[in-house]
Protein backbone atom coordinates (compact mmCIF):
# COMPACT_ATOMS: atom_id res chain seq x y z
CA UNK A 1 0.00 0.00 0.00
CA UNK A 2 1.14 3.26 -0.63
CA UNK A 3 2.15 5.73 1.95
CA UNK A 4 0.18 8.80 2.55
CA UNK A 5 1.76 11.68 4.43
CA UNK A 6 1.42 15.14 2.45
CA UNK A 7 -1.02 15.90 -0.42
CA UNK A 8 -1.30 18.61 -3.20
CA UNK A 9 -3.45 19.51 -5.46
CA UNK A 10 -7.55 20.36 -6.88
CA UNK A 11 -10.10 19.42 -4.88
CA UNK A 12 -13.33 19.52 -7.10
CA UNK A 13 -16.91 19.23 -5.25
CA UNK A 14 -19.78 16.60 -5.12
CA UNK A 15 -22.26 17.87 -2.38
CA UNK A 16 -24.65 15.71 -2.41
CA UNK A 17 -25.11 13.54 0.21
CA UNK A 18 -25.51 9.60 0.52
CA UNK A 19 -23.88 8.79 -2.02
CA UNK A 20 -23.58 5.12 -2.47
CA UNK A 21 -21.19 2.87 -3.30
CA UNK A 22 -22.88 1.97 -6.78
CA UNK A 23 -22.91 5.95 -7.95
CA UNK A 24 -19.37 5.87 -7.00
CA UNK A 25 -18.47 2.36 -9.16
CA UNK A 26 -21.99 0.86 -10.71
CA UNK A 27 -22.27 -3.04 -10.72
CA UNK A 28 -21.06 -3.52 -14.49
CA UNK A 29 -17.65 -2.68 -13.32
CA UNK A 30 -17.44 -5.28 -10.71
CA UNK A 31 -16.83 -8.02 -12.93
CA UNK A 32 -12.87 -7.71 -12.09
CA UNK A 33 -10.17 -8.06 -9.13
CA UNK A 34 -8.17 -6.34 -10.95
CA UNK A 35 -7.43 -2.44 -9.12
CA UNK A 36 -6.23 -0.83 -12.05
CA UNK A 37 -8.31 0.21 -15.00
CA UNK A 38 -11.36 0.96 -12.60
CA UNK A 39 -11.32 4.94 -13.29
CA UNK A 40 -13.04 4.59 -16.20
CA UNK A 41 -16.44 3.84 -14.30
CA UNK A 42 -16.03 6.06 -11.52
CA UNK A 43 -19.54 8.19 -11.41
CA UNK A 44 -19.71 6.69 -14.52
CA UNK A 45 -23.71 7.14 -14.46
CA UNK A 46 -23.10 10.74 -13.55
CA UNK A 47 -20.16 11.16 -16.08
CA UNK A 48 -21.71 9.65 -19.16
CA UNK A 49 -24.87 9.87 -21.20
CA UNK A 50 -26.80 7.23 -22.26
CA UNK A 51 -24.52 6.78 -25.23
CA UNK A 52 -21.42 7.01 -23.74
CA UNK A 53 -20.60 10.64 -24.33
CA UNK A 54 -19.42 12.93 -21.25
CA UNK A 55 -21.47 15.30 -19.35
CA UNK A 56 -20.20 18.73 -19.23
CA UNK A 57 -22.16 19.95 -16.48
CA UNK A 58 -20.35 17.11 -14.37
CA UNK A 59 -17.52 18.21 -12.12
CA UNK A 60 -14.76 15.71 -12.92
CA UNK A 61 -15.69 16.27 -16.79
CA UNK A 62 -14.81 19.89 -16.61
CA UNK A 63 -10.79 21.07 -15.96
CA UNK A 64 -8.89 21.73 -14.09
CA UNK A 65 -11.45 19.32 -11.36
CA UNK A 66 -10.72 16.46 -14.20
CA UNK A 67 -7.49 16.17 -12.60
CA UNK A 68 -8.18 16.51 -8.97
CA UNK A 69 -6.85 14.55 -6.33
CA UNK A 70 -9.44 15.48 -3.69
CA UNK A 71 -12.74 15.15 -3.57
CA UNK A 72 -14.94 17.02 -1.06
CA UNK A 73 -17.98 15.27 -0.71
CA UNK A 74 -21.07 15.42 0.76
CA UNK A 75 -22.36 13.81 3.96
CA UNK A 76 -22.57 9.79 4.33
CA UNK A 77 -20.60 9.15 1.59
CA UNK A 78 -19.49 6.01 0.34
CA UNK A 79 -23.25 3.99 1.65
CA UNK A 80 -24.63 1.27 -0.09
CA UNK A 81 -22.96 -2.18 -0.78
CA UNK A 82 -19.29 -3.27 0.83
CA UNK A 83 -17.86 -2.86 -2.35
CA UNK A 84 -14.00 -2.72 -2.54
CA UNK A 85 -13.95 -1.29 -6.00
CA UNK A 86 -15.34 2.12 -4.54
CA UNK A 87 -12.39 3.28 -3.61
CA UNK A 88 -10.08 1.36 -5.71
CA UNK A 89 -12.14 3.32 -9.13
CA UNK A 90 -11.03 6.82 -6.78
CA UNK A 91 -7.56 6.06 -6.29
CA UNK A 92 -7.33 4.51 -10.14
CA UNK A 93 -9.19 8.35 -11.46
CA UNK A 94 -6.63 9.73 -9.45
CA UNK A 95 -8.44 10.83 -5.96
CA UNK A 96 -6.19 9.70 -2.84
CA UNK A 97 -8.32 11.75 -0.27
CA UNK A 98 -11.87 12.49 0.32
CA UNK A 99 -13.28 15.01 2.86
CA UNK A 100 -17.06 14.43 4.00
CA UNK A 101 -18.83 15.30 7.19
CA UNK A 102 -19.23 11.59 7.49
CA UNK A 103 -18.56 8.26 5.97
CA UNK A 104 -20.24 4.79 6.30
CA UNK A 105 -18.21 2.26 8.03
CA UNK A 106 -17.72 -0.15 5.36
CA UNK A 107 -16.62 2.18 2.63
CA UNK A 108 -14.13 4.44 5.31
CA UNK A 109 -12.33 0.57 6.92
CA UNK A 110 -11.90 -0.29 3.01
CA UNK A 111 -10.66 3.19 2.09
CA UNK A 112 -7.76 3.35 5.07
CA UNK A 113 -6.72 -0.40 3.45
CA UNK A 114 -6.17 0.83 -0.03
CA UNK A 115 -4.22 3.96 1.60
CA UNK A 116 -7.28 6.32 0.47
CA UNK A 117 -7.49 8.81 3.13
CA UNK A 118 -11.18 9.80 4.40
CA UNK A 119 -10.88 12.95 6.24
CA UNK A 120 -13.55 14.17 8.57
CA UNK A 121 -14.39 17.72 9.02
CA UNK A 122 -17.48 19.24 10.71
CA UNK A 123 -20.35 20.11 8.81
CA UNK A 124 -19.50 23.81 9.03
CA UNK A 125 -15.88 22.88 7.75
CA UNK A 126 -16.81 20.84 4.86
CA UNK A 127 -19.00 24.04 3.65
CA UNK A 128 -16.13 26.22 3.78
CA UNK A 129 -13.97 23.60 2.12
CA UNK A 130 -16.35 23.44 -0.81
CA UNK A 131 -17.47 27.01 -1.23
CA UNK A 132 -12.90 27.55 -1.56
CA UNK A 133 -12.92 24.47 -4.07
CA UNK A 134 -13.04 26.70 -7.45
CA UNK A 135 -10.12 25.45 -8.56
CA UNK A 136 -6.91 26.59 -6.21
CA UNK A 137 -4.22 24.00 -5.03
CA UNK A 138 -5.37 22.18 -1.54
CA UNK A 139 -3.05 20.54 0.79
CA UNK A 140 -3.94 17.64 2.94
CA UNK A 141 -1.15 17.23 5.93
CA UNK A 142 -1.91 13.74 7.33
CA UNK A 143 0.80 14.19 10.15
CA UNK A 144 -0.64 17.55 11.23
CA UNK A 145 -4.52 16.54 10.36
CA UNK A 146 -4.89 19.47 8.84
CA UNK A 147 -5.94 20.84 5.19
CA UNK A 148 -4.77 23.61 4.19
CA UNK A 149 -7.44 25.81 1.45
CA UNK A 150 -5.92 27.83 -1.41
CA UNK A 151 -6.23 31.23 0.96
CA UNK A 152 -4.36 29.75 3.66
CA UNK A 153 -7.25 28.51 5.60
CA UNK A 154 -6.03 25.52 7.94
CA UNK A 155 -9.33 23.20 8.38
CA UNK A 156 -8.32 19.93 11.18
CA UNK A 157 -9.56 16.21 10.20
CA UNK A 158 -10.56 13.78 12.60
CA UNK A 159 -8.64 10.11 12.71
CA UNK A 160 -7.95 7.43 14.58
CA UNK A 161 -4.46 7.40 15.66
CA UNK A 162 -3.96 4.03 14.92
CA UNK A 163 -5.17 4.21 11.32
CA UNK A 164 -3.28 7.25 10.96
CA UNK A 165 0.11 5.51 11.64
CA UNK A 166 -0.92 3.01 9.23
CA UNK A 167 -1.62 5.11 6.69
CA UNK A 168 1.37 7.17 7.04
CA UNK A 169 3.86 3.52 7.12
CA UNK A 170 1.92 2.32 3.91
CA UNK A 171 0.15 -0.53 5.80
CA UNK A 172 -2.26 -2.39 5.19
CA UNK A 173 -4.18 -5.83 7.17
CA UNK A 174 -1.49 -7.93 5.30
CA UNK A 175 1.50 -5.87 5.63
CA UNK A 176 0.71 -5.54 9.15
CA UNK A 177 0.69 -8.80 9.89
CA UNK A 178 4.04 -9.28 8.43
CA UNK A 179 5.41 -7.03 11.04
CA UNK A 180 4.83 -9.91 13.39
CA UNK A 181 6.52 -12.51 11.10
CA UNK A 182 9.08 -13.58 13.92
CA UNK A 183 6.78 -14.17 16.42
CA UNK A 184 4.03 -16.40 14.00
CA UNK A 185 7.20 -17.70 12.66
CA UNK A 186 8.64 -19.06 16.26
CA UNK A 187 4.96 -20.22 17.08
CA UNK A 188 4.81 -22.60 14.21
CA UNK A 189 7.95 -24.00 15.04
CA UNK A 190 6.76 -24.78 18.83
CA UNK A 191 3.76 -26.24 17.48
CA UNK A 192 5.36 -28.42 15.10
CA UNK A 193 7.81 -29.71 17.75
CA UNK A 194 4.91 -29.93 20.65
CA UNK A 195 2.10 -31.23 18.25
CA UNK A 196 3.94 -33.25 14.92
CA UNK A 197 0.54 -34.85 14.31
CA UNK A 198 -1.22 -31.64 13.05
CA UNK A 199 1.24 -31.47 10.81
CA UNK A 200 -0.48 -32.29 7.29
CA UNK A 201 0.04 -35.48 5.85
CA UNK A 202 2.73 -35.54 3.51
CA UNK A 203 2.60 -37.67 0.24
CA UNK A 204 5.47 -39.40 -1.91
CA UNK A 205 5.48 -39.46 -5.60
CA UNK A 206 7.43 -41.84 -7.13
Amino acid sequence: MTKFERLTGIAATLPSVNIDTDQIIPKQFLKTIDRTGLGKGLFYDFRFDANGNKKADFVLNQPPFDESRILVAGDNFGCGSSREHAPWALLDFGIRCVISSGFADIFYNNCLQNGLLPAIVTAADLQRLMAEATGGIFIVDLPEQTIVTPSGRGVPFTIESSRKLKLLQGLDAIAETFLDLAAIERYEDRRRATWPWLEPARTLHG
